[in-house]
Formats: C-alpha cells, structure tokens, sequence
C-alpha cells in the first residue's frame, strides 16, 4: 500500500488555517462545513472524474483536483441554467449523483477513479502551499476586514459588491436574469459566477452575502494558483518553472518610480479576485483550456469535450477570455502557415469552437450589449494622463496627442520590464522541450509533421506551446491599448492575459540561465544593480503626483535614466563580446525589484476605507421584505443616489435589489445597458448620465415625494409594483399604503 505523499502536509495546513479564519470573520463551522462539502463532493470529485475520463488525465493529484474544480464548475453552472430555467433549481444535485454513480457503476470508468500516480516535489508542494496561504492572508486583512458580514460591517463595502450580491439573488430566482435594478432591463453581463453561487446557495442553504464575502473566491483562487503553475510546468518540463510563473502572476509589477501610490503604468493583478469575481471564475475556467491547448498543439491531437465545455461555460464567465485565446490561436496558425505553408489543424479546431462561442455570447448571451466597451485607441493613457495630472473629464478629452503617445511607450516599457525574461524565447541554441519531464498524457512527441518545433535558429518562438502564450499576451495588450470602457474595463484583457506572459517569460528566462552560463555572476552584478538604481532614482527625481498638465517630461525623465543605464551596459558587453540578453534581462527585473518587494508587504497591510452607503436597517428592512415576498414581486424604492457629495446622483445603488433579492422598479442605473451604450468615453462621467427612462423615474419619485391615491394607482398600474422600500425620511405613507416593517431608518411598505 502506498504512504500517503509528504505534500499532503502543508495542504493540510494552509485548510486548517482557512477554517480558522474563516470562523474568525464570522462564519459558522457548520456552515464552512456545508460549503466544503459541497465544492469537494458535489462540484470537484464529479470534476475530477470528468477530467481524467474527458481530458487527459494520468497527471499530478494537485492538477487534476485544480482541473477538475474548473470543469466541474463548468457543468454545474451549465446544469443549475437548466434545473433554474425550469424552475426546479435544486435538481443541480442530479449531475454529481449521476456522474459519480456511473463512474462506480461501469467497469470501463472506474479506473478514472485512480489517478496518474505522478508525485509533485515536496518542496513544490510547500512553496504552493505558501502561494495560497498568502492570498488566504491577504483575503482576511484586505477583504475580510472592510466586510463584515453584518451592520455596520458590512456598512462601507466596495463600491461593487452590492451589484454582485443584486446579480446573485437575481439568478438564484429567475433565469433568463434581467438587470434587478432597473426592472425589464436586459442584463448584458457576464453573469455565470452568480449563477454558481446561486446554485450553491441552494444546495447548502448559505446567504448569498456569506458566499459572496467569504467563501466563494477561495478555492477559485487556490485552483487558479495550482492551475497557473501546472501550465509553467508542463511548457517547460520543470516543476520550479511553475512556481516561478505563479510568483510572477501574482506580484511583480511596473517599475513606478514617482511618489504618490497610484498604479500609474498598471500591468493588473490577481488582487481583485474579492472585488470582481467575474474575473476571478473566468480566469479559473480559462486555465485548463490553456493547459490543453499547450498538450494539444505539440502533439497534433486533442481530445475535444472538456475544453468545449470550458469555453461554453467561459461565454457567460468572462467572455473577454475568448479574444485572448483566439489572439493565440491566430498567431499558431500565422507561424505555421509561414514556416509549413499549411495551418495547424488542431489551432484550426480550437479556433472555430472558440470563435463560436464568442459569436453565441455576443449576441444570444447579450444581446448585442456591448456594456459601453468601444474601439478608441489610447484610452487607457487618456486615463493614466487624467490620474497623473489629476485632469476633469474634459480635460482629458483634450489630452495632446503626443503626451498621450509618450504615455503608451512608457507604459509598453515597464511592461517589458515585468516580462523581460521573454527576450530568451529567441535565444539560438534553447535547450528543446523533453516531453518526458512532464507528467501527463502530453507527454507525446511534438508534432511530426515538420519544421514547428520548439528549439533551433529561433529558439522556442517555433513553439506552438509558446505562440498560444504569446499570443495570448499580446491580444491582451493590443486590447488595453485599442479599446476603452467608460470605467476602464478594457483593463481586464491584460489582466487576463498577465499568467500567460509571466509562463512564457520565466521559460524564456531559464533558457537564458541554461545557455548563458558564464554570464550568471554578472547576471546577479545587474540586478543588484538595476535594484539600486531604481531606488536610487526614485528617491532624487521621482516625482510626486499629480503633476502639473503636460509636464510628461516630469514624469518620463526617470525612466530615460533608467534606459540609459540599460544602454551602457548593453554597449559594455557590446565592448567586451559577451551576450546581452540574460544580463538586460537581469538589469530589468532589478528595475522591477522595489516596487514587487512593496506591493508583496502592502497587500497585507492595512485595508482602504470605503463609503458608507448601507444604512442601519436597510439588510434586516431588505432580508424581511425577502422572506414576506414572492420572486416576482416588485419594489418601488426612493434609494438611486450613493450618499456623496457630488454635483451629480452616483446612482450606483444596488443594496435593495442585493438584500431583497427582488426586482426593483428603478434603483440605481449606473451599469444598465441603456446608460453605458449612452456614456461617451470623455467629457463627463457615466456616472453623471440621468437615468434612461424620465418618465418611469419620475411616477416612481412622486410616489415617495408627494404621495397620493393617484400616483401610486398609476404606480401599480403601470408596473405592477407591489412593495415600497424606504429609505430614509419620506412623507407619511400610511394613509396609502400598509406598513408592514421598520427596522432603523428603512420601512417597508405593501400596497
């Protein structure tokens, strides 16, 4: 009988650890039982079992858990739409029963339950395991900390979340889902990770805040994590090369060398998988299609199910997965054409069922809805301008032109910085992919049909492994530098696309180790080096922001420093006839050093602060009109405005529709489809736009201004609204309506 393997220690460790915070910040063991049991047993075992029977199976156990975590929640997701749709929303229990019945019931499927044998290191087992304890870490004293999981903890939560919790309890009672808070609006959103814990709210009865606030994100990230550092492994072979690659994904950043905190030339992070858990479920799902991909496109086949449900799930995910991918799948099969004259079949059949589910997502899933994302070229500096230069909305429309280029190149330059090591993919002579070093059924010789191979003249870059990646990487910089969003969300293209460049540059940076032997003593010369110049600029001519408008000379003159230190020493071993590129290489990650070493102490330091915007009786006044209530029911509420001092309604309010759980009349319509098609890039703000429908807003406003007979008649009427949540003072009501609640400032009233 086989011991059980060492690497189960620290596993073990880092999920006591995550029971005892969680229990810490609120959460009932029984509950964080409940959740455990249903994610191990009702949504990763069924997974697993798919992976290994579906895809290719025959690896690592920490892969194949994190793989089937992925899948499984991919069919959960696609089952609860069905079982929801047709209004048995529990019957999402039927899928692992059955999956896990037929996997001990045929003889054929059984030996899916034994795995590949394959053993990971200790040693990366530990630094894994310590990956995940610091994000747990980080969840409590960043997250955990600001929201509680009641009044007034949950008081001042980031501005998003009671839109996610709105999302939540929309799904978990009506599918198709529509926008809660503006009722009849047509939800163009990606909206499946509502609809998982929706399904898990369900199964173990947990409140959708617990799930949203506490729960759901962890293991997401954990398989995130797990599933990052396989794909670095496999590329290359080395088990190191995995964890090196997740290190990077997570806390290497731009060199920011001005004063001021702002995430001027931001490269993103996994730090908003809390803040936008859309992201956080896409990138999880993304993961193994790209752990595929990488095994499919060296050995010339592929085994199709699993990844096609992954990209089905993907649509309503995060949709802007599916450029990403096909951007690396377009730049396999432009490199095969040129190199072989043919296409690649197997990037060909990735392509199409890609392509397909992007077409199907844009217009079946949404309508069209475009959520306000538009081609404009350079918005994002028109951004990055307005933060360093603290510029109004107009004035950063009438951003000069050659201000807002010069941003875009320094902005392309710190991320070469943070991917510098890609500079060894083309190196002559990289040591070639050894298939044998990867546990997995990829473990095939490349693809024999000619002269795409990942080693020679030009190194790995005849990779198809390494296009994928790359191409990956470059559609998610193109999409940040080519579309805008009034809030900025063209931003999440690179931050998707940010584990794959970090793969394809630590890969680039072992071949350079590899190859360039002689020169690592003065590889670690050049980092030190490259760390103390960055500290050292910084603190004589960084400057503090804002600056002054146009002053971008201020802000690039550090960083001509640093490229022209860059520039002596690539002359120096010009001079001297040594290689350049693993000590540039070095220089660069120098560069990066400082502000990678602040970000890794400031994420677990003190949280920010938020607003409050959740008055004192608004979740118990909420919670009760919940459970007084039918699904269909509708709220008239006088609550659009966020509690701020602004010339204009923040009408980001969404904490009715969140703890009701109930479609609402109109309450804050900042992220409707019908405001963000309408909201101009620059100018004014989105949040500025008034609400798209003047009349409805107004027969709703006058109910609670100057109530009447008459005006809640034609309330009623109109829009069959049934309830009204107040929020605050409002004229006496009950000579026209029934009071049913009150609970601090908020009532409840039933017409």
């Amino acid at each position: 009988m086989r011991r059980p393997s060492a690497g189960w220690v620290p596993a073990g460790l880092v999920a006591v650890a995550a029971v005892v915070v969680l229990c810490r910040f609120g959460v009932p063991v029984a509950e964080v039982a409940a959740f455990a049991g249903h994610v191990g047993v009702g949504v990763m075992v069924p997974g697993v079992l798919l992976w290994r029977a579906l895809g290719p199976g025959g690896g690592s156990l920490p892969v194949d858990l994190a793989a089937g975590l992925a899948l499984g929640y991919a069919v959960e997701v696609l089952v609860y739409i069905a079982a929801r749709a047709a209004g048995v929303p529990l019957a999402v229990v039927a899928w692992p029963v059955v999956t896990i019945g037929a996997f001990v019931v045929v003889p054929r499927l059984r030996r899916h339950w034994r795995g590949g044998g394959v053993r990971v290191p200790v040693g990366w087992a530990w630094a894994m395991s310590a990956v995940v304890g610091y994000l747990l870490v980080w969840s409590a004293q960043q997250f955990y900390r600001v929201h509680g999981l009641a009044w007034p903890g949950n008081a001042a939560p980031y501005v998003d979340m009671s839109y996610h919790l709105a999302l939540l309890g929309e799904i978990k009672h009506h599918v198709p889902p529509t926008f809660p808070m503006v009722l009849g609006e047509r939800l163009s959103y990606h909206w499946f990770v509502y609809a998982e814990m929706a399904a898990t709210s369900w199964v173990t009865g947990i409140e959708p805040q617990t799930l949203l606030y506490r729960l759901t994100a962890l293991p997401m990230l954990a398989g995130l994590a797990v599933l990052v550092a396989a794909v670095g492994w496999r590329l290359t072979g080395r088990p190191w090369a995995g964890v090196a690659a997740i290190l990077v994904t997570c806390f290497v950043c731009s060199p920011e060398l001005h004063e001021g905190g702002l995430d001027l030339f931001t490269t993103r992070s996994l730090f908003t998988a809390w803040l936008s858990p859309t992201q956080n479920f896409g990138a999880l799902l993304f993961a193994p299609v790209v752990l595929l991909l990488v095994g499919f496109l060296r050995s010339g086949q592929g085994r199709w199910a699993a990844v096609s449900i992954l990209l089905v799930a993907l649509m309503g995910a995060k949709a802007t997965f599916l450029p990403l991918v096909l951007g690396g799948l377009a730049l396999v099969l432009g490199m095969s054409w040129l190199v072989r004259r043919r296409l690649d079949r197997t990037a060909m059949i990735a392509g199409g069922i890609a392509l397909a589910c992007l077409v199907t997502a844009r217009y079946a899933l949404f309508g069209g809805g475009s959520q306000g994302m538009t081609i404009a070229p350079l918005d994002t500096m028109r951004r990055a301008w307005a933060m360093a230069a603290d510029l109004t909305n107009t004035e950063m429309a009438g951003a000069p032109l050659g201000d807002l280029l010069g941003l875009g190149v320094l902005h392309l330059t710190c991320l070469i910085c943070v991917w510098a090591g890609l500079a060894g993919l083309a190196t002559y002579g990289a040591v070639p992919f050894h298939p044998a070093a990867v546990p997995s059924h990829t473990a095939r010789p490349p693809h024999p049909a000619g002269p795409l191979h990942p080693a020679g003249r030009w190194g790995m870059l005849l990779d198809p492994a390494v296009l994928l990646l790359l191409g990956i990487g470059a559609a998610g910089v193109g999409a940040m530098l080519v579309l805008g969003h009034p809030a900025a969300s063209q931003l999440y293209f690179l931050e998707g696309a940010r584990p794959y460049l970090s793969i394809a540059a630590v890969a680039g940076g072992l071949t350079l180790l590899r190859t360039c032997r002689r020169l690592r003593p003065v590889a670690g010369c050049a980092l030190v080096l490259g760390t103390v110049l960055a500290v050292t600029v910084k603190a004589v001519m960084g400057p503090a922001l804002p600056v002054p408008p146009h002053d971008l000379p201020g802000i690039a003159l550090p960083y001509l420093v640093l490229g022209f230190a860059a520039w002596v020493v690539w002359l120096a071993l010009v001079w001297w006839r040594r290689p350049a590129a693993l000590v540039l290489v070095a220089l660069a990650m120098g560069y990066v050093l400082p502000g990678t070493a602040a970000k890794v102490v400031d994420q677990l330091g003190p949280p920010g602060d938020f607003t409050v915007t959740l008055p004192e009786g608004g979740m118990e006044a909420s919670r009760w009109l919940r459970d007084h209530s039918a699904p269909d029911d509708v709220v008239a509420t006088n609550g659009h405005c966020r509690p701020l001092r602004s010339p204009y309604c923040d009408s980001r309010h969404y904490w009715v529709s969140a703890y009701s759980e109930r479609r609402v009349l109109v309450e804050g319509w900042a992220y409707a489809e019908s405001t963000l098609s309408r909201a101009p890039l620059t100018d004014e703000s989105y949040l500025s736009l008034g609400f798209a429908d003047p009349v409805r807003l107004a027969a709703n406003d006058s109910v609670f201004l100057a109530p009447s007979a008459t005006n809640i008649a034609r309330l009623v009427r109109a829009y069959d609204v049934e309830w009204l949540l107040v929020d605050g003072k409002a004229p006496p009501l009950g000579q026209f309506a029934r009071l049913r609640f009150r609970s601090g400032a908020c009532s409840v009233y039933q017409l």
